[in-house]
Formats: structure tokens, C-alpha cells, sequence
């Protein structure tokens, strides 16, 4: 499925934001000092190693803040997969702008591809199984949407945007509150009716007690695969069944296998490893 980039109005504050902080008060003194104001430059954005590409509508809009005349030409899109050595895009322009924004486009683009890489991993991994990997709201603050993104374009689906789009009941708001059940069951008293309600069970007790209360999904936490095997049998398609922790690459096979309908993974999002992709200069 081709996913759109994100509108710029959405995009440009936080590239703009990027920029002020790595211009400082005085812009790029280095280039200043030792390019000539005249001098333009050919550059590709070369991808060092396999990965997702994710960003690079994010790298344009970094050196056209810059210099509206520099001219980006992306030669593949986001979410298309890269080999190593692949030329993603070229930017060419005066020098020194290149030089300037050099560092703010790879940023973007190595951190979001990075997760677009690692979403694409797990998604691979289970391709064969019925469940869908989703990111959580464990992101970078003011990234959120940028790196949910990401894990579209590998593959992946998201999980709430944040705690105004779904009710997730957790261990600590039935610690306070009391009752699973009636946990549930007060919150479908007090939210509208489009909103849906999710809640944490880390034993079947708790699932049992948790299904009367009928919720529209379950988050079966740090569950073992016989375990969430079980689980997944008792709520018999009542609810949406999510598996989360300790999840990776090789353990998500077996747990996806159960039939949970869903795998949240926290560290695509806050911890992915970025994808190496360089900015090389060309001759001609």
C-alpha cells in the first residue's frame, strides 16, 4: 500500500526547529569560512547499508528553508526498500546551503528509516501469521508523529497517537480504581460512543474477570506463547487480542503464531537503530 507523506504543514515546524538548533546564532561558521559564496555543489544521498527509506520529503524541506532555488530530486520513495549503495536522492545548489543542511536532512532520514527498517524486520518475520506489528506511544517527544510514520511505511501499524484517541486501562488504573471489571465497565460510562476501550491483563484470571466487562480489545502483557495461546482461546474473537514485551525480530515468529491479532513493540519507536545512509559529494 502507497502511504502519502505527511502534510509540510505538519513537517516544517519540526524541520525548521531542527535547523535553529544546529544554526545557532551564527549559522554555519565552517562553511563560511572556507567556501566560496559562489561555489555550487552536486550531492547524492547514498544509503550505506539495506534498509526502509523513510524521510525524505523531511531533507527536501530542510535545505529548501534554506534556499528555495536548491533543487531536491528524490530517485525513490518513501517506503521503498534500499540495497546497499542505492543513490536515494540528489540535492544540488550553492555549497554552502548544502553544507548547512546537511546534518538536519540525514538526521531525519537515518532516524526514520532506521525505524522503518526495523518495523520491517518484525513485519517480515510474521508475514506468514495473521497479526500486525504496531508501535506504542514510547516515542521522542515531538516526534510522535514523524516516527509513527516511519513504521507505516514498514509495514507496521499504530497504536493510539496519544491518551485522547482510545481508553488503554492499565495495571495502575485498576490498582486505583479496583475492580478489572468495573474498571471497564465505569469507563465505558464515561467516554462517547466512538471511542474504544482497551485493557491490560498480564494473567487469564484477569482475563476471565476483564472479558465479562466486554472491551473492545485486550493488551495480554508479557504473557508467555502457551500462555497467549490460552488467552487468545478464551476470548474467542470477543476482542481484539494485542501481545506486548520483550518482543524482537526471532521471538515475535512464535508469538505471532498464537493468533493474537496484534504485536506492540515499545523500542521501535525510542530505540531502533538509525539506518547509514551519507550525503557524498559528486563531481559532475
Amino acid at each position: 500500500m502507497s502511504i502519502s507523506p505527511l502534510p509540510q504543514v505538519m513537517t516544517e515546524p519540526m524541520v525548521r526547529a531542527a535547523l535553529l538548533e544546529d544554526l545557532g546564532r551564527a549559522g554555519d561558521i565552517t562553511s563560511e569560512a572556507v567556501i566560496p559564496a559562489s561555489l555550487r555543489a552536486n550531492c547524492d544521498f547514498v544509503a550505506r547499508e539495506p534498509g526502509v527509506v523513510a524521510g525524505l520529503d523531511l531533507a527536501r524541506i530542510a535545505f529548501n528553508l534554506i534556499d528555495p532555488n536548491l533543487k531536491f530530486e528524490p530517485l525513490v520513495q518513501d517506503g521503498d526498500r534500499a540495497v546497499a549503495g542505492l543513490v536515494l536522492a540528489r540535492v544540488s545548489g550553492p555549497a554552502r546551503t548544502l553544507l548547512a543542511g546537511e546534518r538536519t536532512a540525514l538526521n531525519f532520514m537515518c532516524h526514520l528509516s532506521g525505524i522503518s527498517s526495523a518495523t520491517a524486520s518484525i513485519a517480515d518475520a510474521i508475514k506468514h501469521t495473521k497479526a500486525r506489528v504496531a508501535c506504542t506511544r514510547k516515542t521522542i517527544p515531538g516526534l510522535r508523529a514523524l516516527q509513527k510514520y516511519a513504521v507505516r511505511l514498514g509495514g507496521g501499524s499504530n497504536h493510539r497517537f496519544g491518551l485522547d484517541d482510545a481508553v488503554l486501562i492499565k495495571d495502575n488504573h485498576i490498582a486505583i480504581f479496583g475492580d478489572i471489571a468495573a474498571t471497564i465497565r465505569h469507563a465505558r460510562a464515561n467516554v462517547g460512543h466512538m471511542v474504544k476501550i482497551e485493557v491490560e491483563v498480564d494473567t487469564l484470571d484477569q482475563l476471565e474477570r476483564a472479558l465479562t466487562a466486554a472491551p473492545d480489545a485486550i493488551l495480554l502483557d508479557n504473557m508467555s506463547p502457551d500462555m497467549l495461546r490460552q488467552a487468545v482461546a478464551l476470548v474467542g474473537g470477543r476482542a481484539i487480542t494485542e501481545a506486548s514485551g520483550r518482543i524482537n525480530p526471532t521471538t515475535a515468529v512464535p508469538i505471532a503464531e498464537t493468533g493474537v491479532d496484534l504485536i506492540s513493540v515499545g523500542w521501535l519507536t525510542h530505540s531502533s537503530k538509525t539506518l547509514d545512509i551519507g550525503l557524498d559529494h559528486r563531481t559532475k
